[in-house]
């Protein structure tokens, strides 16, 4: 009768395998707040809500990071604008932190939260696998954004 020795990892097996997602994930998420960031400031300044890129790139990170880490990342995004960077568009000029999230463009960038979420959703149920399905994803997407930003906007004005 032979011995056999059963292989199971150790804590730090462990904690390496999951280590290295999570500097994956953080590193994710600091490449979508930058992009976001950049998109922001590609802007046509429009009254009382510029137009910038940041749809493009929200419904962008919901489809290629999938539901959790594309809503996350704009929470990160939401949240370095919150403790004052100026990372939204016309910032620092318009405003910062708070103050810029409770005006017009309040509900749009909450809106990015359920986009990112609702695109990335999609995305992992394979609706990224063809021109027509993404499309419909970026569609409900951009629903997703409109709806709270009007919503709000109604409210202010």
């Amino acid at each position: 009768m032979r011995a056999t020795i059963a292989s199971h990892p150790t804590l730090m097996d462990s904690a390496q395998k999951y280590g290295a997602q999570t500097l994956r994930n953080i590193l994710l998420v600091l490449a979508g707040t930058m992009l976001l960031y950049l998109s922001a400031k590609l802007t046509i300044p429009l009254d009382p809500v510029p137009f910038s890129m940041q749809t493009f790139v929200v419904l962008t990170l919901g489809v290629a990071y999938g539901w959790k880490l594309g809503a996350l990342t704009i929470m990160v995004y939401l949240m370095e604008g919150a403790i004052g960077l100026p990372v939204f568009a016309q910032t620092p000029e318009k405003g910062i932190g708070l103050a810029y999230i409770a005006g017009p463009t309040g509900g749009y960038l909450i809106g990015f939260i359920i986009a990112a979420g609702t695109t990335g959703y999609l995305a992992e149920r394979g609706w990224d696998r063809n021109v027509t399905t993404t499309a419909m994803a970026m569609f409900l997407g951009n629903v997703a954004i409109y709806v709270p930003g009007l919503a709000w906007l109604s409210t202010l004005f």
